[in-house]
């Protein structure tokens, strides 16, 4: 008797490593309306990384640039040659700041997401694979913690650490701990929910049998299955991560005009336009928000999906019927013949 699997598993095992990658492996398997949304949210999350990147090639002017060599900007001047999308009532380029503003809003995701993994993934792992009263301390913490509202939380931390007025950094800072505050428990009751359950298996058993220390068995063994999920609380937190930025910017504890662009602080200042039928200064800074947040979430959805067990087996049946039914006349035809 042949064994039919060795052949797909060694096959598997010579695919290069790019190809196994989360989000490539992923779109690799995607199909139908799962590939269209990944593809989609990938392609909008790709364009504000080229332009965070690139803000100083794209971007005509300066994040707080106010004049130029033909003289001071005009203010509240509508969209134009010299001026794409306009200005706002502090005479700033919304498009500049549009563009320069993707580099604050990436930063904030970057810290954000990095503290909140660092954080949330290795105090699950002590406290689901050690256990006892360390682990009823931190689930205790982790609840209370999260019970607390986000944007309030990220109002406090914004004004111990910068006085409610940022810099470009401490409003990256604070943007980033307070999501990273707020988010580390629901990485701590995934990882540690996994944990729990893969302390019991038969691999860890046997690593403790061959005399493995304490900490191989929980980083090398325990770690690497317990992190599969994380991709998706990840891009939740991401998303998370550039709306609690707007907020703070809007309600003025975000970062100043003049270290940084924020679409926040920008919306803020909007505000007053609207009455005057001057909607440029509001609806670019408004669509990014939107644009950035809405690829994001696809992204997330789409792993999301990808990764539902009950979605697989339906989408195998649905090419399983397919494939028969494509087969089907050819084996009728060679019965009649």
């Amino acid at each position: 008797m042949t064994d039919t699997t060795a052949p797909a598993v060694l096959e598997d095992r010579r695919e290069p490593f790019y190809k196994r990658l989360p989000v490539v492996s992923q779109l690799r398997h995607a199909v139908g309306l799962q590939r269209g949304m990944l593809i989609a949210g990938l392609v909008i999350c790709i364009v504000f990384v080229v332009l965070a990147v690139l803000a100083p090639l794209i971007a005509p002017y300066g994040f707080g640039q106010l004049s130029d060599a033909d003289g001071t900007f005009p203010r509240q001047q509508a969209p134009s040659a010299l001026h794409l999308w306009g200005t706002t009532v502090g005479g700033y380029d919304v498009f500049s700041r549009v563009v320069w503003g993707t580099r604050t809003a990436i930063a904030v995701v970057v810290v954000a997401v990095v503290l909140s993994i660092s954080l949330g993934v290795v105090l699950g792992l002590v406290s689901g694979y050690i256990g006892g009263w360390l682990d009823r301390v931190l689930v205790v913490i982790a609840d209370a913690v999260y019970a607390f509202p986000s944007l309030l939380l990220a109002i406090v931390i914004s004004i111990v650490i910068s006085g409610g007025q940022s810099s470009l950094w401490g409003g990256i800072v604070s943007a980033g701990i307070s999501i990273t505050v707020v988010y580390v428990p629901q990485y701590f009751r995934v990882v540690r929910a996994e944990a729990v359950r893969l302390k019991a298996e038969a691999f860890v058993e046997s690593a403790k049998v061959v005399g493995s220390s304490t900490p191989r068995i929980m980083f090398k063994h325990v770690l690497r299955n317990a992190t599969r999920s994380l991709p998706l609380i990840l891009t939740l937190n991401a998303s998370e991560a550039i709306l609690t930025l707007a907020a703070l910017g809007f309600l003025g504890f975000g970062i100043g005009p003049t270290a940084a662009a924020e679409w926040g602080y920008d919306l803020n200042r909007a505000l007053s336009d609207t009455a005057s039928g001057i909607w440029w200064t509001g609806v670019f800074p408004g669509a990014a928000i939107v644009l950035m947040v809405l690829g994001i979430t696809l992204v997330g959805e789409s792993l999301n999906d990808l990764a539902d067990p009950r979605l697989r087996t339906r989408r195998r049946a649905r090419r399983k019927t397919k494939n028969d039914a494509t087969t089907a006349p050819v084996v009728g035809q060679e019965a009649s013949a």
